[in-house]
């Protein structure tokens, strides 16, 4: 079924550092996109790729956990299923994430799908430089792991940390699922998650 990205009333990301998101910045000119890179050009053009990937529109999680009994959590776009049989899950984290530094402790993280009424959670807990103010009037609860299901997400998986694996400049982080569910009614209207394109933040609409 197809569907359509309606854009929220939100300012795109901005150039400079979001901890823990892999994203496409969604800045460079659209006269680049279409280039093919020479496997012996060794110049490759960094902001070129991460504008291209910007085309692939993800959800919006925010991965959280807990150290020194504190709530600690960021911004994730690079989240997705692994496995069925075992259940397992993963996301990317910066390799120099403070806020992973952190999680990495405690062993055990939980993710939680935004909806399109949580924009303002996705740029809260996206910033590098306010991590001590990212839970500051957040409702949460604790997951069965102890990590924060953050109210009224669309979704939330809580999960144990299985392997952590080098991939270039970032962690891939291997969970296995402990317990998950999903909140079918908001209110009585959705659910609606929430939407990265291109720099930008929508919802979502079936069409058909």
């Amino acid at each position: 079924m197809p569907v359509v990205a309606s854009a929220l009333a939100a300012s795109p990301i901005a150039p400079g550092r979001l901890d823990g998101w892999l994203i496409g910045s969604g800045t460079l000119a659209e006269s680049s996109v279409g280039h093919v890179t020479d496997a012996a050009d060794h110049s490759f053009d960094s902001q070129e790729f991460r504008t291209v990937l910007g085309h692939f529109p993800t959800g919006v999680t925010i991965v959280s956990g807990m150290h020194d009994d504190e709530p600690v959590g960021f911004t994730i776009g690079s989240f997705t299923s692994v496995s069925l049989d075992p259940p397992l899950v993963g996301f990317l984290p910066m390799k120099d994430s403070e806020t992973w530094a952190s999680m990495a402790k405690g062993g055990s993280f939980c993710v939680n799908v935004l909806s399109r009424d949580q924009a303002d959670l996705c740029w809260k807990f996206a910033k590098s430089d306010d991590e001590e103010h990212r839970y500051d009037e957040v409702k949460w609860h604790p997951a069965p792991t102890g990590s924060p299901i953050i109210d009224r997400a669309v979704a939330w998986i809580d999960c144990n940390v299985e392997e952590v694996y080098e991939m270039g400049d970032h962690y891939f982080v291997l969970g296995r699922v402990v317990a998950l569910d999903a909140d079918a009614d908001q209110n009585g209207e959705g659910p609606f998650p929430l939407l990265f394109f291109k720099g930008t933040l929508g919802g979502f609409a079936a069409e058909g």
